[in-house]
């Protein structure tokens, strides 16, 4: 794709260019469902450079906006924006309009996937060679203690760790050791002055890709929704019935069951209960991501 290159922030430009930047990519129109799988065919099947600049540039401001969600450690709005342009051609580029989705709901995963991967190389936290666990921890942390309000100075308190350490599976050393590191750099402020063309005081803020949530982002988000109902209803199927019903009153209902409870209903131990839990939770995750593999919803290794 190297004639459908996204529009680029220009280098050492700082904050001015990255504003322009950010006013240039409005002007790239929204596609409709139409025009976008007609150009993503003639991408794909007369290689055709124009139709995937087009596609590219539709998509700038879903990159900008996603880029923006990953401010807060530490790295240029202006880099991780480059970094998920980068995503997004990977995405044009193996993104297959036959099979029914969006071409945002199938990019947003090679954005995301760039810029952080951007993000790991650069903070030196979570090594490549890392469990996938940590690396869940580290993209994970901010938003758990926002949802425990946990944001005050210092250490986490024992309750907060041991709550966060059990939902991601981590060690608590670890998601103390994390804590510490990352508290090391600070959120980049939205109200942050800038400097305008012509000198005009403005704020980051007033720079954000859109006032309200992007058409193609809201399609995305919808679209990736029933993409997940899915490949989870078909890894379910990969179950036999005592472990989706175990499995179901365990970690999909409203109101989980006990392990004493589901004891009751087979005639078994707890602990036999908690086996084929564990058995079941593993044989589900093997099965949606082959499906997901399948469908080509993941980035490949």
């Amino acid at each position: 794709m190297a004639q459908a290159k996204a529009l680029s922030i220009p280098a050492g430009a700082g904050e001015v260019g990255l504003n322009r930047y950010l006013s240039e990519i409005k002007k790239f129109p929204i596609l409709a469902p139409e025009e976008e799988y007609m150009l993503a065919k003639r991408w794909r099947e007369h290689n055709d450079t124009d139709a995937a600049a087009k596609l590219v540039n539709s998509h700038l401001r879903l990159v900008a906006k996603i880029a923006m969600g990953y401010r807060g450690y530490g790295l240029p709005v202006s880099e991780l924006i480059s970094e998920g342009n980068i995503g997004l051609m990977q995405g044009v580029k193996k993104f297959e309009p036959d099979r029914g989705f969006r071409l945002a709901t199938y990019a947003m995963w090679w954005i995301r996937a760039s810029i952080q991967e951007f993000i790991l190389r650069s903070w030196s936290l979570v090594k490549m060679g890392t469990t996938a666990a940590q690396k869940k921890l580290f993209f994970n942390l901010r938003r758990m203690k926002n949802q425990i309000d946990a944001f005050e100075e210092g250490d986490l308190k024992p309750a907060d760790v041991t709550k966060i350490a059990t939902d991601l599976g981590v060690t608590e050393e670890e998601v103390i050791s994390m804590n510490r590191r990352m508290s090391m750099g600070g959120d980049t402020s939205l109200n942050a002055p800038l400097k305008g063309d012509e000198g005009a005081e403005s704020q980051w803020q007033d720079f954000l890709v859109d006032n309200g949530p992007l058409q193609d982002e809201l399609v995305a988000d919808e679209e990736e929704k029933q993409v997940r109902h899915m490949l989870l209803t078909n890894a379910m199927e990969s179950l036999n019935e005592r472990e989706k019903f175990i499995l179901t009153e365990r970690r999909l209902a409203d109101d989980p069951k006990t392990l004493e409870e589901l004891s009751q209903v087979y005639g078994v131990s707890r602990e036999r209960i908690r086996q084929i839990e564990v058995r079941a939770f593993e044989k589900l995750q093997a099965a949606l991501m082959k499906s997901a593999t399948e469908q080509r919803l993941l980035p490949a290794e």
